[in-house]
């Protein structure tokens, strides 16, 4: 098993996210688990390029200090929504031979999203705790109503085992 953090950087981590609070302390409670019990941990930043808020060299491009990767853990860079293109994350997990990612992170309706569904297409067992991701609210739906799509609709039995926080961290143990 390996937790895989998806762009929990400074720039978008704030509370005009969906129950940003109690995000926050999913994923932290998912990191102390997965750390206490030698769980690999791994880091994903998205990169949007010069001139951009999500540009390498930017604060904002940093892993989040809610979440700061510990030394040793290991932090992929992406310039597209899937971190398994050209980022080398995809060879990583092959040559280690892991098969179930536990995924968290941001934003549901991008970055999480094409994470999850590629991650299946790859054939990893994507699984996705409850409360470990959110978005903004966008021009079609609320946050809550993205939320609500992707973890109780479009992922769980097609793409991922969508699982509540106890068994998530049951799965880490």
């Amino acid at each position: 098993m390996v937790l895989l953090v998806i762009d929990a950087q400074q720039g978008i981590c704030n509370e005009k996210l969906y129950r940003f609070d109690a995000f926050v302390s999913t994923v932290q409670t998912l990191l102390s688990c997965a750390r206490e019990k030698d769980v690999e941990v791994i880091f994903v930043r998205h990169d949007d390029g010069a001139g951009q808020l999500l540009t390498k060299g930017n604060a904002a491009f940093e892993v989040d200090a809610a979440f700061a990767p510990l030394p040793g853990e290991k932090v992929f860079d992406k310039k597209v929504n899937s971190p398994f293109r050209d980022s080398g994350l995809l060879e990583y997990l092959q040559e280690k031979g892991e098969k179930n990612l536990m995924t968290v992170g941001l934003q549901t309706d991008y970055c999480m999203d094409a994470t999850v569904k590629c991650g299946f297409e790859h054939g990893f067992r994507m699984i996705v705790p409850a409360g470990g991701n959110t978005t903004f609210d966008n021009t079609f739906m609320t946050g809550e109503q993205t939320y609500a799509y992707y973890n109780r609709f479009m992922w769980p039995k097609r793409y991922a085992t969508c699982v509540p926080l106890n068994e998530a961290l049951y799965m880490l143990k």
